[in-house]
């Protein structure tokens, strides 16, 4: 087995994790070490249904949106990690905390979001996430969420 990163595209983070558009905000996972770390990317292109409301005249990525997609990417780096790739999982949110917004991510924008777990244990797991455009971190946050089967 070979220790560099594992990456996802579009196609197989759909076999990962069940999001879909309007609600799926990653694009790709470029770098997973399995059990560590993951980096999800989203481009953000001032198209996305939420910058109409979000603000008009002055389009800003809603934070939440932000953590959401940091979430993601923690999935994404849960189902890789457990080799469960069509099996369907849920990875559910369960705490948010230590949450800070720094900068407002404008379009356009490529949106990186860093993930590392910081502990696992069972189906449960907690992770660190920052959100960064350029070497700039927009967000922060610490975050456990749960693998769960779907009904």
């Amino acid at each position: 087995m070979s220790d560099a990163p594992a990456t996802a595209d579009l196609d197989r983070i759909k076999r990962m994790i069940p999001h879909r558009d309007p609600f799926l905000m990653i694009d790709a996972v470029t770098d997973i070490k399995n059990g560590e770390f993951a980096i999800g990317r989203k481009a953000v292109t001032g198209k996305e249904y939420f910058f109409e409301g979000h603000f008009p005249g002055r389009p800003i990525m809603p934070g939440v949106l932000i953590v959401e997609a940091m979430a993601q990417t923690a999935a994404v780096l849960v189902v890789q990690t457990l080799d469960m790739v069509d099996q369907g999982k849920l990875v559910y949110f369960m705490t948010v905390d230590k949450t800070k917004f720094r900068a407002p991510v404008e379009p356009v924008a490529d949106l990186e979001l860093h993930v590392t777990v910081q502990r696992s244990k069972g189906r449960v797991w907690k992770f660190d996430g920052i959100g960064k455009v350029g070497e700039k971190t927009v967000a922060q946050a610490e975050f456990s969420a749960m693998i769960v089967d779907p009904e």
